[in-house]
């Protein structure tokens, strides 16, 4: 969506059932966690298969595991220590003040940004360093590759050395598109070592969004030569359910427009929470600087996603991980490759990455998307 998108406000009058509903199901969220998982079994048998992103969790069968009110629940591949949610940016989003009001939301949004709120929980910083186990494949230069499929690990490392079968001209027409089908997903406002349950996890606002982080990618492609359009149409909101749906139309219709583009990046952020109610900010240091791991994920299709090319996208995800692993140790967490589609069907360029999760600040996912937009355009670049 172009323009300027202010900071939501809750509504008085009609909307008080909501928020207070909204606010009801915050405050059970680790009720609701922990029916979910006692009620989902196959689950908690099948977490190996289990997605940890906040994209959505996908099982094998092509399933989703969803409760009501946009509260995900999802359970770590790794550890079933971990449950993965996203139980805030629940209220309804409005932008139906006056200039002058909203001004002065603004003013004092700013004055309390580092007020201290309420200590609800601890954030815990941590890096998810190299892992060992049969799933789990180190590439050539750098980095891992996680295979939540059956396809057989050396099918995946020989086609990890296979280029993308395309080339990038840098010719300043668009070869790149950056979209955003979770465009709300928001960060913590600065670094701190709790959360406060009273900070939206999701927001309108495109100065404190992944739209943020999509653009100082963009930035760092354009500044590189590289023809990047960034489309900031928010895909979810008003409604969560249905956001790649939308955002496969917004996709579509720039693909047309523009067919000069070989490149989806759909870029988002992770929630990671563990059972005991502490949340985890996926952490490197680079430079003397916190930056927000990033993870990328390309999905296989189990034969009922209609996307035969899956592997020419796992090409481009190696490919990237390995420049950005090789340029900055400990800023990449393993590839996810498995059985998921997220519209990556409508290029043989297509993928997601997570730049940190909820707990990271800001700052540190927009620099995180500046370390990684160096090196994804080297990789691109590459390709000439």
């Amino acid at each position: 969506m172009e323009g300027k998108i202010r900071m939501a406000r809750r509504r008085k009058g009609p909307n008080l059932k909501k928020i207070l509903i909204c606010i009801s199901a915050i405050m059970l969220s680790p009720v609701i966690a922990s029916l979910a998982v006692n009620s989902f079994p196959m689950v908690a048998g099948a977490a190996e298969k289990a997605a940890i992103i906040s994209a959505g969790i996908t099982l094998a069968e092509g399933g989703k595991l969803a409760i009501e009110n946009e509260l995900l629940t999802y359970i770590n591949a790794d550890t079933v220590d971990e449950i993965y949610f996203d139980a805030q940016g629940l209220v309804e989003l409005n932008d139906d003040s006056s200039d002058e009001t909203k001004d002065e939301e603004k003013a004092k949004e700013k004055k309390e940004e580092k007020k201290e709120g309420n200590r609800d929980g601890k954030i815990i910083f941590k890096n998810y360093g190299a892992s060992k186990g049969t799933r789990f494949i180190n590439l050539d230069v750098a980095g891992q590759v996680r295979n939540a499929t059956s396809v057989k690990n050396a099918t995946l490392i020989k086609e990890a050395k296979k280029k993308p079968d395309f080339k990038i001209k840098a010719n300043k027409k668009p070869e790149v598109l950056i979209m955003h089908t979770h465009t709300t997903e928001g960060f913590e406002p600065y670094e701190r070592d709790y959360y406060d349950n009273s900070h939206p996890s999701r927001t309108k606002n495109l100065d404190k969004n992944v739209a943020k982080v999509g653009e100082a990618l963009a930035k760092k492609l354009e500044n590189a030569g590289i023809g990047v359009i960034h489309d900031k149409t928010i895909h979810d909101s008003p409604s969560y359910n249905g956001s790649y749906e939308r955002s496969a139309e917004t996709v579509k219709k720039i693909l047309k427009e523009n067919p000069t583009i070989k490149v989806v990046l759909d870029i988002h952020r992770d929630a990671i929470q563990q059972q005991n109610g502490d949340r985890i900010a996926p952490i490197a240091e680079i430079n003397g600087k916190k930056a927000a791991q990033v993870m990328i994920i390309s999905g296989c299709d189990d034969g009922t996603m209609n996307m035969p090319n899956y592997l020419k996208n796992f090409r481009l995800a190696s490919l990237f991980q390995q420049q950005i692993e090789n340029d900055n140790k400990g800023l990449t967490r393993a590839v996810l490759f498995d059985y998921r589609k997220y519209n990556q069907d409508l290029t043989t360029g297509s993928l997601l990455i997570e730049v940190g999760a909820y707990s990271n600040s800001l700052d540190h996912a927009v620099y995180s998307a500046e370390l990684i937009g160096d090196s994804i355009a080297k990789a691109l670049l590459s390709l000439k």
